[in-house]
């Protein structure tokens, strides 16, 4: 079995500082009940491991009692429930993953200068409903181009599109010209809202897969980005399957010893879940790993502003902390003993 690890995979910047940031609130308050609004990025391990920690993850602010502290989720929240937050006299630190904020004050931004925006995403996603309460008078959402019809225009010289920063880039695209079709003149934000690591993950997997038998994806099915990357093998006609673990794994899926396998995680998947799988993959058929190197990222985040305050408040230089991600390191005693290359160079 020959296993092609794409890079990137597993972590981007703005999972690992949400989850950094939970680790630093729970050793800032040590004596508090530490809560979070919606699950911190959407991985099921991620959620467990810090419900084993004693966090406890709400989805509506009501449960929190008066003064605790809350951390909001990566995906970003309304304005709504900020104010609610500071009604109920919560410490509450933001953990919104800084390219969803982007795209919130870019909906700000036009709402002000009179546009109407026409939201890209999935209705029910918690970055969506977060950006949409942003401008709700000005925001119309757009999740197929079946809705174009129905949507409600003013003036279609006036009109903006946003999209979900984690959406499959194909299937935005298709969207993005639906509506250009339909309005002319729309306008487009200055830069993509479809983050980095959104798009660099998917270019991996069109990039591979069809050199391969197989792709694993690792992460959960609400993870949108995760999804998307199943969805772009398999319109490339690659077999993809989305697993949480390697408990979900199923044998059937290999029809022979001697496969070429791409193996690629979600932006929140935990990297020890590629590992693990990995191990178990080569325990059964023997072979080697490959890690393809498609994209080399190297990204910092600064701390939230929230975070910075309390940490200075308690004599702690925030100055020195950032949240960085580059591309997982793979070696022997973690990943197990099989020949491993990188870039044609096999590794001890």
């Amino acid at each position: 079995m020959h296993l092609i690890l794409a890079n990137p995979r597993g972590f981007c910047a703005g999972v690992r500082m949400a989850i950094d940031v939970v680790n630093q609130v729970i050793e800032l308050f040590p004596d508090e009940h530490v809560y979070v609004y919606h699950e911190i990025v959407h991985n099921k391990h991620v959620v467990t491991r810090f419900i084993d920690r004693g966090v406890t993850f709400i989805e509506d602010l009501t449960e929190v009692p008066r003064g605790k502290v809350v951390v909001f989720s990566a995906h970003g929240i309304s304005p709504a429930v900020r104010e609610q937050a500071k009604a109920q006299g919560l410490v509450s630190i933001d953990a919104t993953c800084p390219l969803v904020t982007k795209v919130h004050a870019e909906a700000v931004r036009y709402a002000r200068q009179g546009y109407q925006i026409l939201l890209i995403g999935h209705r029910n996603h918690q970055e969506v409903v977060g950006t949409y309460g942003e401008a709700p008078h000005a925001t119309q959402v757009v999740e197929s181009p079946a809705d174009i019809p129905s949507l409600t225009i003013h003036d279609p010289n006036r009109l903006v599109y946003l999209t979900q920063t984690t959406l499959s880039t194909d299937d935005a695209q298709i969207l993005i010209d639906a509506l250009r079709e339909a309005f002319p003149n729309i306008k487009q934000p200055p830069s993509s809202d479809i983050c980095y690591a959104t798009t660099n993950r998917q270019h991996a997997v069109r990039q591979i897969a069809p050199e391969c038998d197989l792709v694993i994806v690792v992460g959960s099915r609400n993870s949108s980005n995760s999804v998307r990357l199943t969805e772009i093998s398999s319109n490339i006609g690659t077999p993809a399957y989305l697993i949480d673990d390697v408990s979900e794994l199923n044998w059937d899926w290999f029809k022979s010893a001697d496969q070429r396998v791409l193996i690629t995680a979600g932006a929140s998947a935990p990297e020890d879940l590629v590992a693990t799988l990995c191990r178990t993959i080569l325990e059964k058929f023997g072979g080697t790993i490959e890690q393809r190197d498609i994209f080399n990222e190297d990204v910092d985040f600064a701390p939230p502003g929230t975070l910075r305050k309390i940490m200075e408040s308690r004599g702690i230089d925030s100055s020195t902390r950032t949240f960085h991600v580059s591309a997982p390191t793979i070696t022997s005693d973690l990943y197990g003993a099989t020949p491993i290359t990188i870039d044609g160079r096999t590794l001890n």
